[in-house]
């Protein structure tokens, strides 16, 4: 199925294929050294083409499967469970142990363990936790897997970690959105590309509807937030009279007109009222970042414990006052009372979602006057007078532009193909350059010298631009260009 097999070792200065097969021999020596495995892990990541399969012999064990797929390994052997065997060493996801006593303990009740053949057991071992990978791999949770997986061994926590400084290096190839929830259970999470992103994102495109007065709010467990008891009692307050924006772990700051977009509506964590040290610092800078960057006439606390702690560290490195109407819980009868009272002769604006997703999601500030989102919930569209310029993906929250919605957004968000017109999705092979902003999942335009189109991108910008495989963008529409050439 590959074209080529081409051996990658540190140091090798020579040209590899567009495709094939690389071999890494001897990876499973840097278990022990892992700021080398990520440092060499990254180095052939800028050094091969995205269609290349790689293969570390000897390498794979059912307890560190997770971590070489997550290191974009895709092949495997059984010669280090072989090995293992020849060792009388039992392997499970939980870790190596000495066999004969994980064969008399009944451990595994696989056909290599009722028959006592250790070698079958650790191969079936092998195959299973392969085919768990691959399940989470396709939900799009590898990463909650790997979380879970990785705490086997330091090493393989180490790794992670070292993957997670190089942010810079995997966010173009993860996707923007995932059909599944984030499970944010464990204190790596907090470096997850997808958390990143969205603070990246916040303090880079956001443009809040006002900046006159702001109310900084708790989270709630229920997503949205504004499907909550708390939060509706919080909107009865305030009235449209102040921007809401929420505090929360471990996304940092969540505007009000951002609680749809992934992964605002679809994150879950642990909720004790206590905030680690990283918490509390992670959120107190996205928070300053943003106060920095929106600078509001004023900004009010309805918070208490550590989110207030946070707010008020986040005002004094930005340099601004807090009022704070917490009296006693936020959702208590004089807190709501005293938040209303704060608000009293207010100007009433309703959350510019509208403007604030388009910003957020193409990074774009165009006029968005005459634009009202109509339509029931599951069938919500934006409209301009009779014309509809988006629809609403109401599981991650973006827009889905029209060729309409494209002409108000400009050029953004581009994929230029060849001269043809698409009969269906357009290939990696037909593109001849992308926005370097497109993640997959990304709503993106096709525009080529016969056809402009729209759809959602399935690779990367850097990927479909080097691939010499698979779909690119599923189109949703395309149209021929005026005084286009005959296909």
């Amino acid at each position: 199925e590959y074209d080529d097999l081409t051996v990658i070792g540190p140091g090798m200065k020579t040209s590899l294929p567009p495709s094939g097969v690389g071999i890494v021999p001897g990876w499973h020596i840097l278990r022990g050294n892992p700021r080398t495995y990520a440092d060499l892990l990254l180095e052939f990541r800028r050094r091969t083409p995205p269609g290349m399969a790689w293969y570390a012999p000897a390498a794979a064990l059912p307890s560190n499967v997770a971590t070489l797929v997550y290191s974009g390994f895709d092949l495997f052997d059984y010669r280090a469970v072989d090995l293992k065997t020849v060792q009388n060493i039992f392997c499970s996801t939980d870790g190596e142990m000495p066999g004969d006593e994980a064969l008399a303990s009944s451990l595994c009740r696989c056909e290599g363990c009722r028959n006592g053949d250790l070698r079958l057991h650790n191969r079936l071992a092998l195959e299973a936790e392969i085919a768990m990978t691959g399940w989470f791999f396709r939900r799009g949770q590898l990463r909650e897997l790997i979380e879970k997986r990785c705490r086997t061994e330091a090493w393989q926590v180490s790794v992670l970690r070292h993957l997670d400084n190089a942010y810079a290096m995997y966010e173009p190839w993860l996707p923007a959105v995932r059909s599944s929830p984030m499970m944010a259970n464990t204190g790596e999470s907090m470096n997850r590309a997808e958390i990143l992103r969205f603070a990246e994102r916040l303090t880079s495109r956001f443009i809040p509807g006002r900046t006159d007065v702001a109310v900084l709010l708790p989270c709630s467990a229920r997503k949205p937030y504004s499907e909550s008891q708390s939060h509706r009692a919080f909107q009865r307050a305030i009235q449209d009279r102040a921007h809401e924006i929420i505090i929360t772990s471990p996304l940092g700051v969540v505007p009000r007109e951002l609680e749809l977009m992934y992964p605002a509506a679809h994150y879950d964590v642990p909720v004790t009222g206590y905030w680690d040290r990283e918490e509390r610092a992670f959120v107190t800078g996205v928070l300053a970042a943003y106060l920095r960057k929106h600078q509001y006439s004023r900004v009010i606390a309805h918070l208490e414990g550590d989110a207030l702690v946070i707010a008020q560290a986040a005002a004094e490195a930005v340099g601004i006052g807090l009022e704070c109407t917490c009296q006693g819980h936020p959702t208590g009868n004089e807190s709501l009372r005293a938040l209303d009272e704060a608000l009293a002769g207010g100007k009433k604006t309703a959350p510019g979602i509208i403007r604030g997703t388009l910003s957020f999601q193409f990074g774009s500030d165009i006029s968005t006057k005459g634009m009202v989102i109509k339509g029931r919930t599951g069938r919500r569209k934006v409209l301009r007078g009779n014309q509809q310029l988006f629809s609403i993906d109401e599981t991650t929250g973006l827009f889905r532009p029209t060729l309409q919605g494209w002409e108000a957004l400009g050029d953004v968000y581009t994929v230029t193909i060849d001269d043809f017109i698409p009969q269906g999705d357009v290939l990696a092979p037909g593109v001849i350059a992308a926005d370097p902003a497109i993640r997959a999942g990304d709503e993106v335009q096709v525009r080529g010298p016969r056809a402009w189109g729209a759809g959602k991108a399935m690779m990367g910008a850097e990927e479909m631009m080097h691939s010499r495989r698979g779909v690119a963008v599923k189109t949703r529409k395309v149209a021929r260009i005026a005084g286009a050439g005959p296909d």
